[in-house]
């Protein structure tokens, strides 16, 4: 070894930060919200601890501990008081998102995006309007252009309840396209789309299925999203959605997918979001729970490997912990 080249020299207190490669800041962060029009009060979450469920009427003051942090933007994620085949309450001027976000941008200064999709709101679980008697065959599907116009409405619903961003993640085929078109048509056009370009079929994606009430009543998903198994498909993804519009580009879930991140950053110059999914919030807190693992380390070092990977935005369960930590 050439004892000139001692790499350890850069490792130590008071030098160590200033050449870090990669930082996390509370600014990275979106914190998801899960707002209830079924309730009047706090619901813990028990697969996702230290999260909950809140009111309508109380999703302000959530937003406000979330802002107190340090963490400056919010994903709304809504729970309606009814449920039908289409999903109508989705785009529901008096929807529980519509409701909650005007509150929202009223009352405090929180960048507010909101979740474009149909799954909370549709009585059978899937995101858009489902082949006919597909209870009855569950190898059927979610019928992907006639699903096009009811994104476009939630979106269009969002932007005019005061959204800031609007985050289709369905995986239909057009779908940023489609939101663009609507958005564009009501002069919208300074509202941008984080698209959920390359969303995975992943078990990861349990707790929040319990959180926001959104688990297929019948069959699966694999059918509108991707194969795990798949890496190229990811870029073609990408490709669609920047052509057609998306401002930023996500990539869900994060850390099993820390490669497609990365060679997304690597095509792309748009921004780059990973959703770090409930799954592997969860996975973490059962085992510090257990002793096992330090909450606060793997947290931090998770988030890390995302931004190592190419990140430039994070929406994770943890953002308020670790924003507290920065």
């Amino acid at each position: 070894m050439n004892l000139t080249d001692r790499p350890r020299r850069l490792r130590r207190d008071g030098v160590r930060g200033l050449v870090s490669e990669n930082r996390v800041s509370a600014s990275d962060l979106i914190a998801p919200v899960f707002v209830d029009a079924t309730t009047d009060e706090r619901i813990p979450i028990e697969s996702m601890p230290g999260h909950e469920r809140v009111s309508v009427d109380d999703a302000v003051d959530r937003v406000e501990e979330i802002l107190e942090t340090g963490v400056e933007a919010v994903m709304l994620f809504g729970i309606p008081e009814s449920k039908d085949e289409l999903g109508t309450r989705a785009w529901a001027e008096d929807g529980v998102v519509q409701r909650a976000t005007r509150d929202i941008a009223a009352e405090t200064d929180a960048y507010v995006i909101t979740d474009v999709c149909l799954c909370e709101y549709t009585d059978h679980g899937h995101c858009g309007v489902i082949e006919d008697h597909a209870d009855e065959n569950p190898t059927l599907t979610v019928k992907n252009d006639e699903t096009l116009d009811l994104l476009g409405k939630i979106a269009v619903s969002h932007a005019e309840a005061g959204a800031q961003m609007v985050a289709p993640s369905s995986m239909t085929d057009g779908m940023v396209g489609a939101i663009r078109e609507a958005l564009d048509a009501e002069r919208f056009d300074d509202v941008p789309i984080m698209s959920y370009a390359v969303k995975y079929q992943s078990a990861f994606y349990g707790p929040f299925r319990d959180a926001a009430d959104g688990a297929p009543a019948f069959g699966d998903r694999r059918h509108y999203q991707m194969d795990p198994a798949n890496a190229r498909e990811a870029l073609r993804e990408a490709r669609l959605d920047v052509e057609q519009g998306a401002d930023v580009l996500m990539i869900k879930p994060a850390l099993p997918y820390l490669d497609i991140v990365n060679a997304i950053r690597r095509e792309f110059d748009h921004p780059v979001a990973a959703y770090n999914v409930s799954g592997e919030y969860a996975m973490l807190q059962a085992a510090a729970e257990k002793g096992w693992l330090d909450l606060e380390e793997v947290a931090m070092e998770s988030l890390v490997s995302m931004k190592r990977a190419g990140a430039d935005l994070i929406l994770t369960y943890f953002a308020e912990q670790v924003a507290d930590q920065l």
